[in-house]
């Protein structure tokens, strides 16, 4: 084994890490942002702004199966440096969008060419999450050992999530000073650096073993990505729909709202990331399920600002154990050869549900009020909960007629 793999732990973790924090750096950089530029600038509805931001979960979702594949067949180093490339060529066309939608202009067609470079961006953008957030994970736990797949899960979502945080208001910044093409030029400085950064570093074996069919392995994840999807609505509606809902009570600074969500976030996975081998995965999902529901219902019913930034930090901090805590049942579910391809199948649902959630909380917050879809998101948390009941319920049942349940939820 390379001396590169003898480095402890932590280390090797860490490193792999680092590349998820790039990527969703560059997914937080146009979050606080983009929907008030499609909405305002170009002049479209609420509805196409949801789907602009939707556009990259659309991509991601897509191109999943194709990353679990590359993970374990080529190695996850390799789908990393492709994310890195699709990053830095989401950054081009951002470039180009904003300067296209700075254009004296009469008539739709301008707002309409800056709109559908902005698309070819989000989707790029979203290869780039696909390919990155899968890859890192697999390449962490190749390079270290599965035991440590909790500390994985939970460090890719601290970066995850951090990143984001710290995205946001780089972006609200970036977007005051230069408008859309400063926040492009920091997606394709962003790729780049992760390119310089990923390449240097040696790339894991795959492993030489016959694979389950994908849709096998799918089929093994389903219950669990089915409760991931419903939790990860309520991110949904924070992410695509919270700017909107501050500028239409006439409140400033979305930004915050999003950092919070993502500084609870972290905190909870600081803090609480032991509760699943104590507890067992399933019952810290249902949890912290719980804790979302209250967050979003608080965004929901806010009267201030301040209460509404309190909401999504809550459901932030409800957000963050769902995948770790299901997650660790997940990568147990399939064979070492088809790890890859059991995150990616996993990751999948939290892309769907995102690639759903913009069109329908569009139309809720069109048709209803802008607070509609964040009670939407917290109903579909609801139900995450009731599901993760059901299961633990099954788990229990398994227990009483003596199989083996482990102390972190996997049977």
């Amino acid at each position: 084994m390379s001396s590169s793999f003898s480095l402890r732990p932590s280390l090797q973790i860490f490193l792999t890490v680092a590349c998820t924090a790039m990527a969703y750096f560059c997914v937080g950089l146009p979050l606080a942002v983009l929907p008030g530029w499609v909405h305002l600038d170009l002049g479209y509805s609420a509805v196409i702004a949801g789907v602009a931001i939707s556009m990259q979960y659309v991509a991601t979702v897509s191109s999943r199966r194709l990353v679990g594949s590359m993970a374990d067949t080529v190695g996850p180093k390799q789908s990393i440096m492709v994310g890195f490339s699709c990053c830095l060529g989401s950054g081009i066309a951002a470039v180009l969008a904003g300067w296209i939608a700075r254009m004296d202009h009469h008539g739709t067609m301008v707002p309409l060419a800056a709109l559908g470079v902005i698309l070819l961006s989000r989707i790029l953008l979203g290869c780039g999450e696909s390919m990155i957030g899968t890859g890192s994970i697999a390449w962490a736990i190749a390079r270290t050992h599965p035991a440590h797949t909790a500390r994985v899960i939970s460090w890719n979502g601290i970066a995850t999530y951090g990143a984001i945080a710290l995205g946001a208001p780089v972006g609200t910044w970036l977007y005051a000073a230069g408008g859309m093409e400063a926040v492009g030029a920091a997606l394709l400085v962003t790729g780049l650096l992760g390119l310089v950064f990923a390449w240097p570093q040696l790339a894991t074996p795959a492993m030489q073993a016959e694979r389950l069919p994908f849709r096998a392995v799918f089929l093994r994840v389903l219950p669990y990505g089915l409760a991931l999807a419903l939790g990860a609505i309520g991110f949904g509606v924070i992410s695509a729909f919270i700017a909107l809902y501050y500028a239409a009570r006439g409140w400033a600074e979305a930004w915050v709202a999003l950092s919070t969500f993502g500084c609870c976030f972290v905190l909870a996975r600081i803090l609480f990331l032991g509760a699943i081998a104590r507890h067992g995965g399933l019952k810290v999902a249902l949890a912290f399920l719980g804790l979302e529901t209250l967050g979003l219902l608080l965004v929901w019913a806010g009267a201030h600002a301040w209460v509404a930034a309190a909401g999504a930090g809550l459901a932030g901090f409800g957000f963050a154990l769902i995948f770790p805590a299901l997650g660790m049942i997940v990568v147990d579910l399939a064979p070492p050869q088809n790890r890859g391809s059991a995150i990616g199948a996993y990751s999948m649902f939290t892309d769907v549900a995102l690639c759903a959630v913009g069109p329908v909380a569009g139309l809720l917050a069109a048709n209803v009020s802008y607070g509609a879809p964040f009670l939407f998101g917290a109903l579909s948390s609801l139900c995450g909960a009731v599901l993760v009941g059901l299961l633990l319920r099954g788990k229990v049942k398994q227990g009483r007629h003596g199989r083996a349940v482990s102390a972190s939820g996997m049977s």
